[in-house]
C-alpha cells in the first residue's frame, strides 16, 4: 500500500530519515510496503467505545485538512473505567518506502542498564493459571482463552522509546513495527506479525495468526519446530477458531470473502506462526478501516471465544490490566483507507521503566508448561531489541 492520500506530505524522505526523526509521542509504522511518521498533534480523541471513536474520527477527518489520523485501541474497548482508545490527527505526516533495505547499515543503540526485572505473575503462577483455564475449557462453553504475563524492567536512566523502536526495525524486516503515544505521556512500542485489517477502496485484507512455535538458532531444530507446528492438531484447532470468528465478523461488511482452506507457515525472528490471508470486497464504501478494526477487535487471537466468557476469564486469571497490550495500532485517512495491526510483541514505556507482554492461546489440549515456554519465546522480540538476555 502506498500512502498518497490528501494531507500526507510526500517528500523525498527515506525510511531511515523518518526513523531518525521519530521522537517519543509520535506515531510510527514500518511495514514491507511503506514507512509512516505522524509528528505532533492538531486534534486528540479519546473514548472507551471503539465504534464511537471510529465514527468521531471519520467526522473529524471529513472536516479537516489533515486527512490522516493514527493511534491505538486498548485491549478492552468495553470498560468505561479502563484505558481509552486514543486517536490523533498529526500536525505533519510523512511517508517513505519500506524500512528495509532503507535502514540497513544503521548501528544498534544501547537501551540502558537494567537494575531490576520481574515477571507478573511469576512463571509458576502462570502455569497454575493456564491449568485453571484448561479445566474451565473442558467444563464450560468456552473454546479458547488467551492468557498473558508481563515482564517489568527498571533501568538506571530514563528509557528512550526511539532506541527500542530503532532496534525493532532493524530486527524485524517483515510485519509491522510501530510506536504510538499513549495518555499520560507513555509510549507503546512493538513489532507485531499480525495485520488485524487493512482497507484500500473497497478491498479489505486480514492476516489472522494463531498457533506458534519457537525459532531456534540451530537450523535442524528450527526446521523441526516449523514442521511440528504444521502438523499440530492443537494449533490448527486454535487457528480454525480464529479464522471462523474473523469471517463471521467481516461477512456482514463484505459482498464476498476469499478464505484459503489451510493456513500457511510464516516466521518472525523469534517465533513460527500459522497465518491465513483473508480478503474481501466491502458492500458499503463508507465503512472505514478503523470501523472495521473496531468490529473485529478483540479477535480470538488475543482474547478467546466466545469473547464475553474469554474476556471475563482473562480478568480473573491475569493479575494485571492489559492496557494497550493486545489492542490495535494503526491509521486511517479521510477516504476511509488505512491499516490496523494487532498490538502484540510490545512494551509500554514510561520514565525509567517499561512493561512488556507475551501471551498464548489456551485450548482444551494445551499443556501448561508448553504455554509458559511460548510466552518466554515471545518475550525475545523485545528483549533482543534491548540487548538483554533474560530468562523468565
Amino acid at each position: 500500500m502506498s500512502v498518497t492520500q490528501e494531507g500526507v506530505e510526500q517528500q523525498a524522505a527515506t525510511a531511515r530519515e523518518l526513523l531518525d526523526d521519530y521522537t517519543a509521542g509520535d506515531f510510527f509504522l514500518a511495514t514491507t510496503r511503506h514507512t509512516l511518521l505522524g509528528a505532533g498533534e492538531t486534534t486528540e480523541f479519546t473514548d472507551t467505545d471503539a465504534v464511537r471513536l471510529s465514527e468521531n474520527t471519520a467526522t473529524a477527518l471529513a472536516g479537516s485538512a489533515a486527512g490522516f489520523a493514527a493511534g491505538a485501541l486498548p485491549f478492552d474497548t468495553t470498560a468505561t473505567a479502563g484505558a481509552p482508545g486514543r486517536i490523533v490527527l498529526p500536525e505533519r505526516v510523512r511517508s517513505a518506502g519500506p524500512a528495509h533495505p532503507g535502514v540497513i547499515g544503521l548501528p544498534r543503540r544501547a537501551v540502558g542498564i537494567p537494575i531490576g526485572a520481574h515477571s507478573v505473575p511469576e512463571p509458576a503462577r502462570h502455569v497454575e493459571a493456564v491449568s485453571r483455564a484448561i479445566t474451565m475449557l473442558r467444563h464450560r462453553e468456552l473454546r479458547k482463552v488467551v492468557l498473558a504475563r508481563a515482564l517489568d524492567i527498571e533501568f538506571a536512566d530514563p528509557v528512550d522509546p526511539a532506541t527500542i523502536l530503532r532496534n525493532l526495525v532493524l530486527d524485524n524486516p517483515n510485519g509491522y513495527t510501530y510506536a504510538a503515544g499513549l495518555p499520560d505521556g507513555r509510549n507503546l512500542v512493538g513489532a507485531t506479525p499480525e495485520l488485524l485489517i487493512s482497507r484500500t477502496g473497497r478491498s479489505v485484507l486480514a492476516h489472522p495468526h494463531a498457533g506458534s512455535a519457537p525459532r531456534s538458532d540451530d537450523p535442524e531444530t528450527d526446521a523441526a519446530n516449523a514442521k511440528a507446528l504444521l502438523a499440530s492438531a492443537k494449533d490448527h484447532a486454535e487457528h480454525a477458531v480464529l479464522v471462523e470468528a474473523v469471517v463471521q465478523t467481516l461477512g456482514p461488511f463484505c459482498r464476498e470473502l476469499h478464505v484459503p482452506a489451510k493456513p500457511s507457515l510464516v516466521a518472525t525472528p523469534a517465533v513460527w506462526h500459522l497465518r491465513t490471508t483473508i480478503s474481501g470486497e466491502l458492500v458499503d464504501p463508507d465503512v472505514t478501516a478503523l470501523r472495521l478494526a473496531a468490529a473485529l477487535h478483540p479477535t480470538p487471537a488475543i482474547c478467546g471465544t466466545p469473547t464475553g466468557f474469554a474476556r471475563e476469564l482473562v480478568g480473573k486469571l491475569e493479575p494485571f490490566d492489559r492496557g494497550y497490550y493486545a489492542g490495535a495500532v494503526g491509521w486511517v485517512d479521510a477516504r476511509g483507507d488505512g491499516e490496523w495491526a494487532v498490538a502484540i510483541r510490545c512494551a509500554e514505556v514510561a520514565g525509567h521503566g517499561l512493561r512488556m507482554y507475551a501471551g498464548g492461546g489456551i485450548v482444551a489440549d494445551s499443556e501448561p508448561h508448553a504455554e509458559l515456554a511460548e510466552t518466554s519465546a515471545k518475550f525475545q522480540t523485545l528483549l533482543h531489541a534491548m540487548g538483554l538476555e533474560l530468562d523468565f
